[in-house]
């Protein structure tokens, strides 16, 4: 029979679980290795304002993904105030109300925000055109002059709006930009002139990120659709420059006001922020439980489930450890899987207990059973005896540790008592059938089969990659088809072969 469709199955499995995991680590930055840290900025707004004694309504604009930057977590202050988020085209809002109050009030937003080198805004198409209204004299003139002297010396619509911005506020900043900065800001007026040009240009406010600061304020910055690009370009209304500075977080992004309170007056926002560094697995986590069919992960299960599974899927690597000892080097065990069981049992009770735990209620167990042989007793009941004895046995050592003060000989109650059982019981008929040498072989194989299972499963690395990047039991499910093909000889095996080496030599 043709083996192909079997070494195709084999090649796509690895071909899906490699490709699953590398698009988990590019697209939503989770990182190969345990321990990598990513900075995040922790980001305080303070809204300050005088109600007037009645209903109030407060907007807020708020941060979205960008270049640079995701969103972590976020959170509110605002005692007695009800509090809903908003999102449209614009961006997003906060949207606090309360129906009475009076004085003087206080309202907090935090956000954490991840630096994330690869992180991109999404994608915006330009807004309409807003009417532009119309000038009066003579300001209509100036404008129109301003805006044929820096369309004649661009090429697009981003060089157009740089010179512009120089022409207003650089050093060749003349008489028509001076009469047009008495009626209006600098930033709203380039827009304005912009607009009045055909180009798509509207006003977004920024905060400069400065570890340790407080009470700063949002900055003025300016974006340009460039058509010929088909993307937003960011500009300095100051200087001219284009481009987003690295510290630079966008706050709003819709052309519209960072603050709006009514029913309120004298009301300001200020921001305080600080910088530091945390692990990346807990850094991104918020983006593990948006789930998609391409991130589908455990991380929107509770904490509870998480940590069970985070056990479960250790399980191939045990297998896979188990599979290639019996199948490449030809350990014998007494159980298939019963090491895989055995090193979850390490896992929650350190090696060095779980091995002197498993030898002690071994030992007890087949001499318990030895006596049972002589009874004469069904298989099932005999089984039931020994399930009864090993809780026993598990009872007996967890009480005296606990007086003794061995806090972790506690731990052994985590040996799967079933399969301690059925252990006691295959080695016990192995010793009536084969002999104790057969026991000690199979035995010993089978703790040194769990001793490395423990090893590989317990490995921080391993941990890691298999809680985070599903796609690798594809590839472990794939390595252990490939073993299951093999027929040769095991390696201890070639241990027959040994005189026939020695004959030769000696020849």
């Amino acid at each position: 029979m043709s083996r192909l469709p079997f070494y195709l199955i084999v090649g796509l499995l690895l071909l899906v679980g490699i490709a699953a995991s590398v698009h988990r680590h590019v697209q939503f930055e989770i990182p190969w290795l345990p321990g990598e840290q990513r900075q995040v900025w922790e980001i305080e707004a303070v809204i300050n304002f005088n109600a007037q004694d009645g209903p109030v309504q407060v907007d807020l604009a708020l941060p979205s993904h960008q270049a640079g930057y995701r969103v972590l977590t976020e959170n509110t202050a605002s005692s007695g105030y009800g509090l809903a988020y908003k999102a449209d085209e614009l961006g997003r809002q906060a949207e606090w109300t309360i129906r009475n109050a009076a004085g003087s009030q206080q309202l907090y937003y935090s956000v954490q925000m991840l630096v994330s080198p690869d992180a991109r805004s999404p994608v915006q198409t330009p807004p309409e055109l807003s009417t532009v209204p119309p000038w009066e004299s003579p300001y209509d003139t100036a404008a129109s002059q301003l805006i044929d002297r820096a369309w004649a010396r661009s090429a697009n619509n981003a060089t157009f709006a740089r010179e512009l911005i120089l022409d207003i506020n650089g050093e060749r900043q003349g008489e028509n930009a001076r009469l047009l900065l008495a009626q209006e800001q600098p930033s709203p007026l380039i827009v304005r002139l912009l607009n009045q040009a055909g180009v798509h240009a509207r006003e977004v406010s920024g905060l400069l990120m400065e570890d340790g600061r407080r009470r700063q304020t949002l900055s003025s910055w300016i974006q340009v659709f460039d058509e010929s690009a088909e993307t937003w370009t960011l500009f300095n209304p100051t200087t001219g420059e284009q481009g987003k500075p690295d510290n630079l977080l966008l706050w709003e992004t819709g052309g519209r006001a960072v603050l709006e309170v009514q029913g309120g007056t004298n009301s300001r926002v200020t921001f305080s922020m600080l910088t530091h560094y945390q692990p990346a697995s807990a850094a991104v986590r918020n983006h593990y439980s948006d789930d998609t069919l391409l991130n589908f992960s455990i991380h929107s299960l509770p904490l509870e489930e998480q940590a069970l599974f985070q056990t479960i899927l250790l399980i191939p690597i045990g297998a896979l450890v188990v599979v290639f000892l019996r199948v490449l080097v030809g350990v014998k065990t007494s159980g298939t899987f019963m090491p895989v069981l055995i090193a979850l049992a390490f896992i929650q009770t350190t090696l060095l207990t779980g091995l002197i735990g498993f030898l002690l209620i071994v030992a007890m167990g087949l001499i318990i059973r030895n006596y049972l042989s002589y009874l004469n007793l069904l298989l099932v009941a005999r089984v039931s005896v020994v399930i009864i004895t090993v809780i026993a046995i598990i009872s007996i050592f967890t009480v005296i540790a606990y007086r003794m003060g061995l806090s972790s000989g506690l731990t052994v109650t985590f040996f799967p008592m079933i399969i301690l059982a059925w252990t006691i019981e295959r080695m016990s008929i192995l010793w009536e059938e084969e002999g104790p040498k057969q026991v000690l072989i199979q035995g010993g194989g089978s703790l040194l089969t769990a001793v490395l299972a423990f090893l590989a499963m317990n490995n921080p690395w391993v941990r890691h990659i298999t809680f985070n990047f599903l796609g690798v039991q594809f590839i472990l499910m794939a390595l252990i088809l490939l073993l299951g093909n093999y027929t040769g000889y095991r390696l201890l095996e070639l241990r027959r072969f040994k005189p026939i080496t020695d004959e030769e030599k000696s020849s």
